[in-house]
Formats: structure tokens, C-alpha cells, sequence
């Protein structure tokens, strides 16, 4: 199976939600949309399940124009952010609710149910109705009930965001296995870049209703075409900063000036934006070949694992990420050090020039 958008729009009160949207999704793969809020994730999704129509375009599967035929008349399960189950039935009852539609044996009913049951850890609530769960058991039975439909199309939109940490933990490992071993196409949305790195298979990065970049995973992460990709596929926040090459230096907004080398060698003469994630800038005292720079700090987050040091310098806010502890006071001045090998350059218009390990 495969289904295509093509060059479709969607426009809501003469608002376009989609802009122009190419995409192609093949049977067996895992398709993540990764986007902020309002970035068109859940209007692509409602295009694939048939509950809305274009504007302007089509969508195709296996070749044939299903754009506008009805979702009750496709292969498609859809789960939402915000859980939906029949209050009247228990859970059990939700989850085999789809095969029971479809007519299936009772035997089956019942071995799939209870599959799916022990997957979702829901085993012990089969009996209980809805309103008797907890949010996250209620966003559960959802998700079970998708998985057992077999339908070639599962939809996911922020599923896991009502989950409790651990229990998220421990969905966003399991969940690429149950994908790859139901041979269905499966499209999951989601505003973390860290989720669509656990997920792994092809991320669609998204912004303002357009595709920016599409492609494997770790290579979308490890090579963004633009700083805006770049951006989406940054948590925290990608750090940038504005400089100048020329005759053999570079020069940073702010003042500090160095030899231009590592990526910046191999840089034309003029002004250029350099990104680097949390991870890239290190806090330092004289390091050989780096770029270093004052920086105020102006909070620390502990997350027990990690620590996240927000920055001021020169008007500009930046974020590292340390292992384990480290409690630095606000107001504190440290010396923020860039590698000219471990960051991203960008020219004027946003598009990419230099990365690291780039080919």
C-alpha cells in the first residue's frame, strides 16, 4: 500500500492550514510529523483519514484519487491527543469493539484483546468501565484499540502526551517494534524532537503548514538544510549567532574575534548565522582551537540526569546541557566555548553551507 498527498492545500476561513504539501508513504514504515503547534501535523492527518478534503490537490492510494471519499470507506484508525472511548462499554468491550465491527471470531477477539491488553499494561482494568480509569489508562485503551482495528493506516496525534513519564518511557521504546511488526503505515505526530529521535524511521519536519525537510531520522537531525529545520528539530532551543568571515578571521556579533577554522576555513568571504545545539556549546577555560566567550548565566534547570544552563551574551540567549549536577548561581560569569567543527553555518537566506561530519 501506498498513499500520496499531492500538492495539496487546505485553507479554513480563507486561512491556509496546508500550503502546497507533497508526501509519500509506503506500507511497513514509520512516519513521524514533527512540527510545533499549528504547524499543519493534525490537518496532513485529517487529509490521510478522509475526515477533511483539500482544497486544491489530491490524495492517492495505490494510485487511485480517494480524495473526498468518506473515512468509514477506508483502511484507517486514528488515535488523538485527547482520549476518545465508549463510555458505556468497558474496556475490554473498546478495545474489541473494531473487531467486532469487522466480524471476526470470538476466539480471536479474545487473543487479540488480551495481546494488545498486556502490551498497554491495561490487563488488569478489562473490566472497568472508562469513567473508572485515569487519563492515562483512558489514552491507553485508545491506542489498543487502534492497534488491534489492523487497519494499513494508523494514525497518531501526540498520543503519549496524557501518559505519565515512565509509562511514556517505556511506549515510545516499545511502540517502533509493534509498528514494524504489523506491516502498516503509521504516522505519528509530535512537537519533540527528542520523541522522533526514540521513534527513529522518517521524520517530515514542519512549519506553518509546509514541508521543510523529509528523510531518515538521524540524517534529518545530523543534516538540517536549513536553520529553520535546524530550529524544529532542536530541544531545547538551537543557539545561533551572527558572523562575519573575512581575510582568514571570523568575527561574532558581540565582538570576539578568531581564526577562521575548522567549517569556517572553507567559507567565502561575508556574513553567515552559525547554529550549535545545547550539547555543542561546552562551558570551558582555555580550550585549544575553540571559540570561547563571557556568558552570564541567568537560571540552571536540574533534571537529576542533566543539567540545562541558560546563558546571556550580548543580548542573545543561549542554552547548554551538562551530565549530572551542576548548580551555578544567577549572575555567574563562565566562558561559553564553541568548536568551529561541531557547529552549523548558515548564509543569509537560511540555507545550510556547513555542518558537521558533512560529506
Amino acid at each position: 500500500m501506498t498513499v500520496k498527498l499531492e500538492q495539496v492545500t487546505r485553507s479554513v476561513d480563507g486561512i491556509p492550514a496546508i500550503r502546497d504539501v507533497s508526501l509519500t508513504l509506503e506500507r511497513g514504515t514509520l512516519n513521524v510529523l514533527l512540527g510545533p503547534t499549528l504547524s499543519g501535523k493534525t490537518s496532513i492527518m485529517r487529509l490521510l483519514a478522509g475526515l477533511d478534503k483539500p482544497t486544491s490537490g489530491r490524495v492517492l492510494v495505490d494510485g487511485e484519487d480517494v480524495t473526498g471519499i468518506d473515512v468509514r470507506r477506508r483502511s484507517v484508525a486514528m488515535v488523538y491527543q485527547q482520549f476518545i472511548n465508549y463510555p458505556s462499554l468497558s474496556v475490554y468491550e473498546n478495545i474489541a469493539s473494531p473487531l467486532r465491527v469487522q466480524g471476526r471470531p470470538r476466539a480471536e477477539i479474545d487473543k487479540r484483546v488480551n495481546e494488545a491488553a498486556r502490551l498497554l499494561r491495561l490487563e488488569p482494568y478489562l473490566d472497568r468501565m472508562p469513567l473508572q480509569l485515569s487519563g492515562g489508562q483512558q489514552q491507553r485503551t485508545a491506542i489498543a484499540r487502534a492497534l488491534v482495528k489492523g487497519a494499513d493506516l494508523v494514525l497518531l496525534d501526540e498520543p503519549l502526551a496524557n501518559l505519565d513519564y515512565k509509562l511514556r518511557e517505556e511506549l515510545r521504546a516499545e511502540l517502533p517494534r509493534i509498528f514494524e511488526a504489523s506491516g502498516a503505515i503509521f504516522v505519528y505526530a509530535t512537537t519533540e524532537p527528542s520523541e522522533a529521535l526514540l521513534l527513529g524511521g522518517r521524520t517530515v519536519c514542519m512549519w506553518e503548514g509546509e514541508i521543510l525537510q523529509a528523510g531518515e531520522t538521524s540524517k534529518v537531525y545530523r543534516h538540517p538544510d536549513t536553520l529553520r529545520v535546524a530550529q524544529v528539530f532542536s530541544d531545547p532551543p538551537l543557539n545561533v549567532v551572527g558572523i562575519e568571515k573575512r581575510n582568514g578571521s571570523v568575527k561574532y556579533v558581540g565582538g570576539v574575534e578568531a581564526q577562521a577554522t575548522g567549517l569556517y576555513a572553507g567559507l567565502s568571504d561575508g556574513q553567515y548565522r552559525v547554529g550549535f545545539r545545547a550539547h555543542q556549546l561546552e562551558l570551558a577555560n582555555g580550550v585549544a582551537g575553540r571559540h570561547a566567550f563571557q556568558a552570564t548565566v541567568t537560571v540552571t534547570e536540574i533534571t537529576g540526569s542533566e543539567s540545562f544552563v541558560h546563558l546571556n551574551r550580548d543580548a542573545s540567549n543561549w542554552v547548554a546541557v551538562l551530565n549530572g549536577v551542576h548548580e551555578f548561581p544567577p549572575g555567574h560569569v563562565l566562558d561559553a566555548v564553541l568548536d568551529p567543527d561541531n557547529v552549523f553555518v548558515f548564509d543569509a537566506a537560511g540555507g545550510v553551507v556547513a555542518s558537521p561530519g558533512a560529506a
